[in-house]
């Protein structure tokens, strides 16, 4: 049920209290009758009847109808000039907007039984104080039916107003909860690539300062000029490094979307180059696309390719064949190398976040590491057709 400010209520109360008693000491709002019966204690008890209960009036519609109604009848049944029943009005405006919307079908019809009561219970008044209703009052009486049929159609029409106000604000709360549901759930896809791209950069990075660091032990007797070559290679490997973390840092901070790997496909190309300079043999055929690819595939394009090397290095023997081809709606990418551990051929972080790189545009990505040799094919289709 409505619920409203119970000071807003009692202002509402007093103020029909008051303009019901202004009416009644006027001896009505008509000609003036000498049989009308002037105002005095009683009446003022019956007024107060008749506009003081609406303080309750969202407590308890159909009780405030009921007293509201006999104080009514009770005024017309002594004479008194209640020309404006402004009590009863309001409280079946209320019954109609507290119970018009009930569910269950008894209450509406019982509350709107009361509210058409109001006329046959005046007319009841009437007639025990001796007027011919039918003749006279008659036309009067159903004036006051339909008048009541009114208030209650408004105030059941202000309650379908307000409900759908209330839905359309529950709708934006709604929204506004899905919203930042699926802001959160953004952040933490967000995060969940930054971790991936901290994995593929840090690991591949390690791996190369590993070998670099080895070569560098390996030479530093015999020829320090590799020896330098290598610590040198190591710097460079761990100074960008630092600053692939710090931005990864600064991303989680901030909130902001990281930026991406390389896009161009000229970058595939400059990464195999840091491998071979990182001491990984790499037979490699990388044709010019011919066209910009989609950012994405490109992106992913590179990351795959970073880890498929990375791994190459890490649990192979030294060399690797990469072979990447642009189709008319696809690249495929496709390395292959000698396997000194059966590690590369599982199911590790690296494998399993390039699969899902090409998952998400559709594509495919095969690992199979068999007699030796380890083979990882991706198929990122951008349908992009020539």
């Amino acid at each position: 049920m409505i619920r409203r400010s119970t000071a807003l209520d009692a202002g509402l109360a007093v103020l029909a209290f008051a303009l019901t008693l202004g009416v009644l000491a006027a001896d009505g709002l008509g000609t003036p009758d000498a049989r009308v019966h002037h105002l005095d204690g009683f009446g003022v008890l019956l007024a107060a009847a008749t506009a003081l209960p609406l303080v309750v009036r969202w407590r308890a519609p159909m009780v405030v109808c009921l007293v509201t109604f006999a104080a009514s009848a009770v005024l017309y049944r002594f004479g008194y000039p209640l020309d404006l029943p402004l009590g009863p009005g309001i409280a079946i405006y209320t019954l109609g907007a507290a119970y018009g919307g009930d569910p269950r079908p008894w209450p509406r019809r019982l509350a709107l039984q009361v509210a058409l009561g109001f006329a046959p219970l005046l007319g009841l008044a009437y007639l025990l104080r001796g007027e011919d209703v039918g003749a006279i009052l008659a036309p009067e009486l159903l004036g006051v039916a339909l008048v009541a049929a009114t208030l209650y159609l408004a105030g059941d029409r202000a309650r379908m107003r307000r409900e759908r106000m209330a839905d359309l604000e529950e709708q934006a709360h709604r929204a506004g909860r899905e919203a930042e549901r699926e802001r959160r759930l953004a952040v933490a896809e967000e995060r969940t690539r930054i971790a991936r791209e901290l994995h593929d950069s840090a690991g591949h990075a390690i791996n190369v300062i590993l070998v670099q660091a080895g070569a560098a032990r390996l030479l530093h007797g015999r020829d320090p000029d590799g020896s330098r070559r290598a610590i040198t290679a190591i710097e460079d490997v761990a100074r960008g490094t630092i600053g692939e973390i710090d931005r990864l840092v600064r991303a989680l901070r901030d909130d902001e979307p990281v930026p991406p790997a390389p896009a161009d496909p000229s970058a595939l190309a400059e990464l195999v180059e840091r491998h071979r300079a990182g001491g990984l043999a790499v037979a490699a055929v990388i044709p010019p696309p011919g066209r910009a690819l989609p950012h994405g595939v490109a992106w992913a394009a590179y990351r795959i390719l970073q880890e498929a090397l990375t791994n190459a290095a890490r649990h192979g023997r030294g060399s690797a064949d990469v072979a990447v081809r642009f189709a008319a709606d696809a690249v495929e990418i496709t390395v292959t190398n000698p396997t000194a551990t059966a590690a590369s051929a599982g199911g590790g972080h690296g494998i399993v976040g390039m699969r899902e790189r090409a998952t998400l545009l559709g594509g495919t990505l095969d690992a199979v590491a068999e007699h030796g040799v380890f083979r990882l094919h991706a198929h990122l289709p951008h349908g992009q057709p020539a």
